[in-house]
């Protein structure tokens, strides 16, 4: 197998139909026009993480997975490190948590990235809908600085 590499993975979450849901995919556009000169940061967007991401994970030096988050503040802007899963995730399901990932990725292809961050965005509303609530809509700069600011940390630690 040939692993795409990347110094940094954006992996990012979401359903761009059910409102603040959309806010991974619509980070991750904005980071694939950001960051285009950047030829060490790779960029995915999906509606669900899925054991095959496992793959991409195991081939980045660092990885920020992005995601909206339910039990958030709405429209509160968070980034914090992501500890590997304990023990492997069940895969009698389809989607997976940013810790199962980076367990599968060790558990398939025997390699973790070495830093792993999460960022998320606090959802005010998940209703069936092709916008962000206000309040999300919002903090939209704040999450885009965010994003800059932890790919670039990240950049600068594995150079």
């Amino acid at each position: 197998m040939n692993l795409q590499h990347a110094r940094c993975l954006i992996l990012a979450c979401g359903n761009t139909l059910r409102e603040d849901d959309g806010i991974g995919p619509f980070l991750a556009t904005w980071a694939e026009q950001h960051f285009a000169s950047e030829p060490a940061v790779r960029v995915l967007a999906t509606h669900q993480w899925t054991p095959e991401l496992a793959f991409d994970i195991a081939a980045a030096d660092t990885v920020v997975f992005i995601d909206c988050a339910i039990n958030a503040e709405p429209g509160a802007v968070a980034v914090a490190p992501v500890p590997s899963a304990a023990e492997m995730p069940r895969l009698m399901t389809h989607h997976l948590d940013a810790p199962s990932l980076l367990a599968l990725a060790h558990e398939l292809y025997n390699a973790t990235p070495r830093a792993a961050l999460m960022l998320t965005i606090g959802a005010a509303s998940l209703e069936l809908r092709e916008a962000f609530s206000d309040i999300v809509q919002a903090a939209i700069p704040a999450a885009q600085r965010a994003l800059e600011t932890a790919v670039q940390q990240l950049l600068r630690e594995s150079a």
